[in-house]
């Protein structure tokens, strides 16, 4: 088990609004074992409004328990690369435009930004996904990505297969242990697990 009091975290957020309530207790749980944990928020998260939160209200919430000022911008972004400042860059929820983006080498946002900057120092990207058409048109950007150096996924399956097919998600919960494997540049496995439980 790796310990992560002496690890710093960009922890990235892109606007998978629905996945925010999961995600939110495991910043806290970096929090709580000692790791440094700077967030990085996609446009969307800080400009729209869902019934799962008003614009901006999860960013203030993750900027008050890691205790970090978030970076917001590719400018704020841009200097991850040369300072080495990030151990790791977690992308949780990510989303399908992130996905394709990342997959074909595009930066239009901080979350991308960091991520490619981390990958330029030879350091652990960590995926998790929440996307509606994973099996569908991303599922060639998935396959790109999982076979990419330094980029790692949290385990993920289908959410509800018979009503949203294509939908992946990650297991939000299996993200710690993740990146430590990840910072071992090893896969937690398994990567393919059964996330829908039939009532």
């Amino acid at each position: 088990m790796t310990d992560l009091a002496s690890v710093t975290v960009g922890f990235a957020i892109t606007g998978s609004h629905c996945t925010y309530a999961e995600v939110f207790p495991e910043i806290e749980r970096f929090v709580h074992l000692g790791a440094t944990v700077v967030p990085i928020f996609s446009y969307s998260v800080l400009q729209t409004s869902t019934r799962f939160g008003e614009a901006g209200e999860w960013a203030n919430r993750i900027e008050e328990v890691t205790g970090q000022k978030a970076i917001t911008s590719i400018p704020e972004a841009e200097p991850l690369g040369p300072s080495k400042r990030l151990d790791v860059v977690v992308i949780a929820p990510c989303t399908g435009s992130t996905l394709s983006r990342l997959a074909n080498a595009q930066n239009d946002s901080a979350v991308l930004m960091a991520a490619k900057a981390t990958m330029r120092n030879d350091r652990p990207v960590v995926i998790a996904i929440s996307t509606n058409d994973g099996l569908g048109l991303n599922f060639v950007n998935i396959a790109h990505l999982v076979a990419m150096k330094n980029l790692f996924f949290v385990p993920f399956g289908q959410d509800d297969p018979f009503k949203k097919m294509n939908s992946l998600v990650s297991k939000m919960d299996l993200i710690i242990p993740t990146v430590e494997a990840a910072l071992q540049k090893k896969q937690f496995q398994p990567l393919l697990i059964e996330r829908y439980q039939k009532a």
